[in-house]
């Protein structure tokens, strides 16, 4: 009785090592292009179950000595049996993805072997072709399981010599988990034929509770290892690909010259703009516009080389002069300075000061640059341009002004040059600029 319920008790472990090792696979469906090969150990885990559980119930009764009880469960452990060989070797085949006619031959026996298995199972139940439980609830096999268990033992070693020739012919990390599934079959078969002298051991339970662990420990948990290496690579190429979609951003909107932001850095913040004042979002703002004085006649005269000097320190006394607020070089010799919060509350001293700056470089000869500036007026202007263009004729009036040319009059309001439109209700409020 006591060896009856040991028998039970190694399955009964055995059980529970499967489920603690092996829960995710059970109660998770498998994705991805390895769907199916996993459905296929997942059958195979569902299989061994049933044979453990078989094993759990027969070791029980054997003790007790309950013929009928043992006589069905002894038909549920050879139908588990047939199953498990079924999904073990559709998955052993399908994991090593060989579609020789050897590997499909291989899946044909396992299908016949458990076609053949559950006849028999079905017929011992009219005639002991199997096994027999006498008067006594003894157990006796048949010579046809003999016969069964030996081609089992066939099939599992050729399973397993088909492993190692695959294994044989990879070169990447696959092959430790290649050899791990041919080892199982070669384990399985082992225990199997010992067990051939004595069926009341539990060496079959213990074959499957090592090969179990073992394709746990070096196909399972490898091949998660795998994948976690494959998503960290993705994922660093994935940030290398950032970084340099984020470097070349960067360098195609900022000016190579100066280093302040580029025209299309400005292109995509008149967009941005656009978009606010069309929700009626814009905050307020002004748009200071300048232009480099004399650009055209140091280039001819002493070389662009110069001229880029010319442009830089130009380009420096602009930011220092509006260090908060963002600068853009839009041309050769033209700068736009977006004016918001601390800059706009002050942008009139700083325009006023910028103004009598350049006044004291031209009596002293050094880089005189125009400037022109204009408020955003919510209401009034319906695009970023709007503010601009107004800036940019104020720009172009006080150049004159730095140049000693003649001023135009300029309307107050509409900032038409020269003579307004004769329907500018504003035409008699005209002024110097």
């Amino acid at each position: 009785m006591n060896d009856s319920f040991y028998y039970s008790g190694i399955a009964l472990i055995a059980i529970l090592l499967l489920l603690m090792q092996n829960y995710e696979i059970l109660l998770v469906r498998a994705k991805g292009p390895k769907s199916m090969v996993w459905k296929d150990y997942r059958n195979l885990l569902c299989a061994v179950l049933l044979f453990h559980f078989t094993d759990v119930i027969w070791g029980i009764f054997y003790a007790y000595k309950v013929k009928n009880v043992l006589f069905v469960d002894s038909l549920f452990y050879f139908g588990a049996m047939a199953l498990c060989v079924l999904f073990w070797t559709r998955f052993a085949v399908t994991y090593l993805a060989e579609n020789s006619a050897f590997g499909k031959m291989l899946i044909y026996a396992g299908q016949i072997f458990f076609l053949i298995g559950i006849i028999f199972v079905i017929a011992n139940i009219f005639r002991p072709i199997l096994f027999m439980i006498d008067d006594y609830a003894e157990y006796h096999e048949t010579i046809v399981r003999w016969i069964m268990h030996c081609v089992q033992i066939v099939l599992l070693v050729s399973i397993s010599i088909f492993g190692f020739v695959v294994n044989h012919k990879k070169t990447d990390m696959s092959k430790k988990r290649y050899r791990t599934i041919a080892w199982f079959g070669l384990i399985m078969a082992v225990f199997l034929f010992v067990q051939l002298w004595n069926p009341l051991l539990p060496l079959y339970t213990v074959a499957y509770m090592l090969g179990i662990c073992m394709v746990r420990t070096f196909v399972v948990i490898d091949e998660k290892e795998e994948y976690r290496m494959k998503l960290e690579r993705s994922l660093e190429r994935e940030r290398r690909n950032l970084k340099d979609l984020k470097s070349a951003r960067e360098a195609a909107y900022k000016d190579p010259l100066t280093g302040v932001r580029s025209k299309g850095a400005f292109v995509e913040f008149e967009k941005e703009k656009d978009i606010e004042i069309n929700k009626g979002d814009a905050d307020e703002f002004a748009v200071a516009v300048f232009d480099l004085n004399g650009l055209k006649i140091i280039n001819d005269n002493f070389g662009h080389k110069v001229g880029d000097e010319y442009i830089k320190t130009a380009c420096g006394i602009i930011c220092e002069r509006f260090k908060h607020s963002p600068v853009f070089r839009i041309g050769g010799d033209e700068f736009v300075a977006i004016l918001e919060h601390g800059d706009y509350e002050n942008r009139e001293k700083l325009e006023k000061d910028f103004i009598e700056l350049m006044e004291q470089h031209k009596l002293q000869e050094k880089v005189v640059v125009a400037i022109g500036m204009a408020d955003y007026i919510k209401g009034e202007d319906y695009t970023f341009n709007d503010v601009f263009s107004r800036a940019d004729r104020k720009m172009y009036m006080r150049k004159r002004v730095t140049k000693g040319m003649p001023v135009n009059r300029i309307c107050a309001n509409c900032e038409y040059e020269a003579n307004c439109p004769s329907e500018c209700e504003y035409s008699d409020r005209c002024k110097k600029i």
